[in-house]
């Protein structure tokens, strides 16, 4: 199993906070985005649309994400992040110690070929029948339909009382949308009574499918990447452990991540608020300011308008 937890401490926009657990052939100082590894695991967030957990195995030569996503968190606060991939091939990915998806790995993730495929060689027989609804053969279109046309003249209309026929040519009433016109005749449809339902081939047995019950299996383990390709820098890595004791690997969170969470997290809650008393004090001696900027102005304003006439007097004694 692997362990650890992670901080986006700076409020990451887009970035990875997984980890790349490698061979013990890895050398780190050479180990690069695309050098081998067998297992990634951690939250990768970017925007709205990218918050998940990657869960990556490397599966004879192949890296294989899953085939829905876990969900990750997006805060500020420190996460631990939990993979168990037991011996049944079965998995579990905890978040903070809580579940938050299983299953088997084999049904999760592409490792095998399927048990059974489509008969290649088995087609559509020429008289199979695929529409399920066909025209009533017993609606037929009514007399007179198509003579009904798409536009009328408007009887609402009336000819102007300057119109001039010699002049201005004979008048005729604009054209409007005739509320009898339906559109070109269709039948209405029926079930076909024929229908055979949708076509498919019958299933075979894959020539290509080939059992493992060691998916869960590695040879080896042999250093930790960490991954930090971000955006934003500042993440905080720290309590890494891999381990085959699930029972340890729960009392160390509880020592380090679970110990430590509730003080965080009111330290946080007190730099917020702080921070929106500060911005609240901000807003009002900016608003203070406006306002007695605006007073100022009008004061101003007012001065000048009485000094106005004085001005004016002054300009006719010159």
């Amino acid at each position: 199993m692997i362990q650890y937890s992670v901080k986006h401490e700076q409020d990451i926009d887009c970035g990875g906070g997984y980890l790349k657990i490698a061979p013990s052939d890895a050398q780190g100082e050479k180990f690069t985005g695309d050098s081998k590894y067998n297992i990634m695991f951690g939250p990768d967030i970017c925007g709205s649309s990218t918050k998940k957990t990657h869960v990556i195995f490397n599966y004879k030569e192949k890296n294989l994400d899953k085939k829905t996503e876990v969900r990750a968190e997006s805060d500020t606060l420190s996460h631990l992040y939990t993979l168990i991939v037991k011996p049944d091939n079965t998995y579990e990915v905890q978040i903070d110690m809580n579940k938050v998806d299983s299953g088997s790995l084999s049904e999760g993730w592409a490792f095998l070929e399927p048990k059974q495929i489509r008969d290649p060689d088995e087609k559509k027989p020429s008289d199979w029948v695929d529409e399920a609804e066909i025209d009533d053969p017993a609606d037929k279109k009514p007399d007179g339909y198509d003579a009904i046309p798409a536009k009328i003249a408007d009887p609402k209309a009336k000819k102007p009382d300057d119109w001039d026929d010699e002049s201005d040519g004979a008048w005729e009433a604009p054209q409007i949308d005739n509320p009898e016109f339906k559109g070109p005749w269709k039948a209405k449809r029926i079930k076909n009574p024929a229908y055979k339902g949708v076509w498919e081939a019958k299933l075979i047995d894959n020539p290509k499918y080939v059992a493992d019950d060691n998916l869960y299996k590695y040879a080896n383990f042999g250093s930790v990447g960490i991954d930090v390709w971000q955006v934003k820098s500042g993440t905080i890595f720290d309590n890494i452990l891999i381990t085959d004791d699930v029972d340890y690997a729960k009392q160390h969170a509880e020592k380090t991540w679970k110990a430590q969470k509730d003080g965080e997290k009111a330290m946080k809650e007190k730099a917020d608020e702080e921070k929106r008393k500060k911005d609240e004090e901000e807003r009002k001696k900016k608003e203070e300011e406006r306002k007695k900027k605006e007073e100022e102005d009008k004061a101003k304003k007012e001065a000048e308008k009485k000094d106005a006439p004085k001005k004016d007097e002054a300009k006719k004694e010159l």
